[in-house]
């Protein structure tokens, strides 16, 4: 049905703004023709292609979702042009300008509010097949930015897959899984493409074998709804059975001829080959990520900001407003009311009621020191100083991240904790540990393919307790798992207690036993209030390997960002 038929039988005429999933549809309609033009294209009758042609253009030139829907409708528009059809170009240009101005810098577009994969397999995958199809000849100044922002994406998108390759469990739709590389594939239909063809071969075949090589990916036999098995909360509203095959958008690499250089260059593994047990961060400003390759474990660590949810949308502040994101540990969900994966969640003792960090604003590395600020319950009426936050600032360490957050509350009693990654649990190992008022859980185990995994956290000044929780069901990688967290308590409304709260987690992907010196890294913390609260002024973190950390709060309030 055409997209008039589909509004005349949905009974609302008069709307006008109605949009339509066939218009994604014809868009990867107009994709396999292309790809497949000599097989089924070029066989049609002129009368069979103007049937194909008036279907594909009812949707082209209607209403359309307004974000990276919009290049369904530029790329069903490219087509019909190209086979000689007519086709509004005022709302072609209406589209890519709109598309052009989505853009936030570093290669990235934000997509709606989020920033998130969209902006890698939907505008950065979409925009250069516009510019082979149309742009180029058309539309020569927007076809030069969509190149030159592929190519911006090339200087620091490898380093956002780990050492073998593997993809985070990040964002929303996550059953796309592995199509994060296609990105790679696209910028290759460029007239001058930057990306380094050994490199992204590296990377699309470590991501493919991520999800290949387990044996729950498939349920009866086609990508199951989840990220490696059946994962129920990862799937979204929208989802359906046919959405994780969207991963075929990282098979764009098999429209290259075998001379092209993604097929014959030697294969490299880009900043991973000279890494050694190093650390490598990448901060990028405009869509607010930063992430850290980690040679001591291979693993990377995505820690976001700009991100903002609804206060009870408990789906996505597990998509995005996670603490970090770790490509070999995959987003847990929530094991118990009090208890989240890699997010604090707080409780008002007063009425008993639970918050969680919807909102994270941005400020930026300072010294290699990342700062953020995420609210409780975030809600447009209140004034900011009515709700509870925390100010965040972490640091890379060989294994993980280290993290000196300060509490911004104005209302107590309150409780708080903080989990760890979700650590797979077939059958764990656990170790306690002290190391004066430091304390630390350590987990040692494997996953569901039998690989080697150890979890530790570690927490230190600020804390009260540290703990593990047991659940089931919120684990993508096994059917039970298990998170460790710490917890405070204040009691004060306007008591002087300690503020800074410091704390790590640092995994790898082996039995051996962690070091004290990596377990326990800090030598001291050197406070500027004589109480030793980190009420105000500068905290220096002292480490055992002769580095120093300082962390300053004061003056964030003046560049945060949405």
């Amino acid at each position: 049905m055409s997209y008039d038929d589909l509004v005349r039988l949905k009974g609302d005429e008069s709307n006008g703004f109605d949009c339509f999933q066939q218009t994604v549809e014809t868009c990867a309609l107009v994709i396999c023709l292309t790809n497949s033009r000599a097989e089924i294209w070029d066989t049609y009758t002129k009368e069979e292609k103007d049937i194909i042609a008036s279907f594909i253009s009812s949707y082209a030139h209607e209403n359309t979702v307004p974000q990276n829907w919009r290049l369904f409708n530029m790329l069903d528009l490219a087509f019909l042009s190209r086979e000689g059809y007519a086709i509004d170009r005022d709302i072609m240009r209406d589209h890519t300008q709109t598309i052009l101005n989505y853009y936030a810098g570093d290669g990235w577009y934000r997509n709606g509010h989020s920033f998130d994969y969209y902006s890698c397999w939907a505008f950065n995958v979409y925009t250069p097949i516009w510019n082979e199809w149309y742009g180029y000849d058309n539309e020569p100044y927007i076809a030069q930015r969509f190149e030159d922002i592929s190519n911006e994406l090339m200087k620091t998108y490898a380093d956002l897959f780990d050492k073998d390759g593997f993809t985070i469990m990040w964002g929303r739709s996550n059953i796309y899984r592995n199509a994060a590389t296609s990105p790679f594939d696209a910028n290759m239909l460029l007239r001058s493409p930057s990306a380094d063809p050994g490199l992204a071969r590296r990377i699309s075949s470590g991501a493919l074998m991520q999800f290949l090589s387990r044996d729950d990916f498939l349920n009866d036999g086609i990508p199951s709804l989840g990220f490696y098995g059946q994962f129920s909360p990862l799937v979204q509203p929208y989802s359906c059975a046919e959405s994780p095959l969207w991963l075929g958008k990282a098979f764009l690499c098999l429209t290259q001829p075998p001379n092209d250089p993604f097929w014959t260059a030697t294969e490299n593994n880009g900043s991973w080959d000279k890494l050694g047990s190093g650390v490598k961060q990448t901060a990028l400003d405009g869509p607010a990520l930063c992430f850290t390759d980690h040679g001591a474990n291979g693993e990377t660590i995505l820690r976001t900001g700009k991100v903002v949810k609804n206060s009870g949308d408990t789906h996505g502040m597990w998509n995005y407003s996670k603490l970090c994101f770790n490509s070999k540990y995959p987003w847990e969900s929530s094991p118990s009311e009090a208890v989240e994966a890699q997010q604090y969640v707080l409780r008002d003792l007063t009425d008993g009621r639970y918050e969680k960090c919807n909102v994270t604003l941005w400020n930026g590395v300072k010294n290699d020191v990342l700062y953020r600020r995420q609210f409780f319950n975030y809600e447009l009426t209140k004034e900011t100083t009515w709700m509870q936050a925390i100010n965040l600032a972490d640091f890379a360490v060989p294994y993980g991240i280290m993290r000196a957050d300060k509490l911004r509350l104005y209302k107590r009693p309150v409780s708080l904790t903080l989990g760890s990654y979700g650590f797979p649990d077939n059958g764990t190992e656990m170790i306690q540990r002290e190391n004066g008022n430091a304390k630390a859980v350590i987990l040692k185990g494997h996953d569901h393919t039998g690989r080697e995994k150890q979890i530790a956290m570690t927490v230190f000044d600020g804390w009260d307790e540290i703990s593990l929780i047991h659940s089931r069901g919120t684990n993508p990688d096994s059917e039970s798992s298990i998170v460790i967290y710490g917890s405070l308590t204040r009691k004060k409304q306007y008591g002087y207690e300690p503020y800074i709260l410091i704390s790590q987690v640092i995994t790898k992907e082996s039995l051996k036993d962690f070091s004290d010196d990596e377990l326990f890294p800090i030598s001291s913390v050197e406070y500027t209030d004589a109480q030793k609260m980190g009420g105000y002024g500068k905290v220096t973190i002292h480490l055992k390997n002769g580095t120093d950390k300082v962390i300053r709060f004061e003056g964030i309030e003046g560049r945060l960002e949405l």
